[in-house]
């Protein structure tokens, strides 16, 4: 028990810190955490809602939307109808799946550096600024990532295979429901687990995925009338037609260049020698590694590219790394100095969260739609300086009412929100249309970061 009540109180405290982050905070590190799962729960749960273009022709599966949108149902059961207290809801799962990463984290780590190194790199993933960032996200990458960290743990274990490779495989085909990209890291762990020999750990893998795999293929079935519509979709439209390419854009390799060396934390040069080294001594690469370098190699020649695509390698590649770092710390002759070095090495972990993800995150956006749509009164929206999918959609507007976006007062649907008695409440970000919004008749009521929010009788 001594053992493992400090484990428990980590799990806990660090476990919770991006599910609170992220209710507290609001925003989006990209329009897919509100369109590719809040948006469809909603439609889901309460039979309105905006459905991309995506959730039109079959290119995702409903898995995940399915799951949120009964806990938005439990919600109206609970009489939770405030945004914030639903996304709360909501971030309940997302905090027992973080808590599981970072369990797989400590264990992949205890096994190399003893229990005090396990515990460490606990930190070191939990205090990593990306993860911080990402982890409490509704995001197919957030998702899949913690699949993918608990399922590289379980096929790195020497005992239990039978068990290992069937909580690697159902791990494995989860991270690939969330997120279709992760299966470039599910063959690279099969690969790894064939090289290495370990046939049966590969075989019962290969059965704990092709477990998941059937329920996917059901799902796919029932919902859009086909086996495996979506992955096949998505493989067509990402992968062999070109199309995401012509439609959102290409890029070059070195696209990611800045992303990968911000995001990284400075404690990872420091080990890398040590890693170097453990390699040439045992002639083998540990699976984190491994994975999280093919992968690179697949976004980086795939023509469209996100930054948002590399937090799984970046995660993958603190894994690897993390042992190395607590036994490094761990090391240190004196308190002070294991203290102080440790210190450092947390400290620049959280520093990477400030470089990536880049961007806007708009959390005073969300929270001033939810600010400006909560009394009984609001009868439509107009949000000024936003475009549509960088909105929150019905999922924050929490009721039926009409609502748009524009960029200017001379847009048309600025105008013709002007004539439209039923929008009387707006939100505009940096001041934008103030005049031409006090002109219609709105009226200051209150500001939230950069948004001004606006009402009108």
């Amino acid at each position: 028990m001594r053992r493992w009540w400090p484990l428990g109180v980590l799990l806990g405290g660090v476990g919770l810190l991006p599910a609170l982050i992220a209710v507290a905070q609001l925003g989006r590190i990209h329009p897919d955490e509100v369109y590719q799962l809040l948006e469809p729960a909603w439609f889901r749960a309460h039979g309105y809602g905006v459905l991309a273009w995506e959730w039109r022709v079959g290119l995702r599966n409903w898995a995940m939307p399915g799951v949120a949108a009964w806990l938005l149902r439990l919600a109206e059961v609970l009489w939770l109808t405030h945004p914030v207290a639903y996304r709360a809801l909501l971030a309940v799962p997302q905090v027992a799946l973080h808590a599981w990463m970072l369990w797989a984290a400590y264990r992949y780590a205890e096994r190399r550096a003893g229990i005090s190194g396990g515990r460490f790199a606990l930190l070191a993933m939990g205090l990593y600024g990306p993860v911080l960032v990402f982890a409490g996200r509704t995001l197919g990458e957030s998702l899949s990532t913690a699949f993918l960290v608990v399922a590289l743990e379980a096929l790195d274990r020497t005992e239990r295979p039978v068990r290992a490779g069937l909580v690697g495989g159902l791990a494995l085909g989860l991270a690939v429901v969330a997120r279709y990209g992760s299966a470039v890291v599910v063959l690279a762990a099969l690969v790894w687990l064939a090289a290495g020999r370990r046939w049966r750990v590969l075989a019962f893998a290969c059965l704990g995925g092709l477990g998941v795999a059937l329920g996917l293929g059901a799902l796919d079935w029932a919902t859009w009338g086909k086996p495996f519509h979506s992955f096949f979709a998505y493989v067509d439209f990402n992968v062999l037609s070109g199309q995401a390419a012509r439609q959102f854009g290409a890029s070059p390799p070195v696209f990611y260049l800045w992303p990968f060396f911000s995001g990284l934390p400075l404690w990872f040069w420091a080990v890398v020698p040590q890693g170097v080294s453990s390699i040439r001594r045992r002639f083998a690469v540990p699976l984190p590694l491994f994975c999280a370098g093919v992968y690179l190699v697949a976004i980086t020649a795939t023509a469209h590219k996100e930054e948002r695509f590399l937090y799984p390698a970046l995660v993958l590649l603190v894994m690897a790394a993390a042992p190395a770092l607590a036994a490094l710390v761990l090391g240190r002759e004196s308190a002070r100095s294991r203290w102080g070095l440790g210190a450092m090495a947390l400290a620049t972990a959280l520093l990477a969260g400030h470089f990536f993800p880049p961007g806007d995150l708009r959390g005073d956006q969300f929270r001033a739609i939810v600010a400006a749509t909560r009394d009984d009164g609001a009868s439509g929206l107009l949000i000024v300086n936003e475009g549509l999918w960088g909105a929150g959609g019905f999922f924050y507007i929490g009721k039926n009412i009409p609502w748009s976006t524009c960029d200017w007062p001379h847009d048309a649907n600025f105008q013709q929100a002007m004539r439209d008695t039923r929008f009387n409440r707006a939100v505009t970000f940096e001041g934008r249309a103030l005049a031409e919004l006090r002109a219609a008749g709105f009226r200051v009521v209150g500001r939230v970061g950069r948004e001004t929010v606006l009402a009108r009788d």
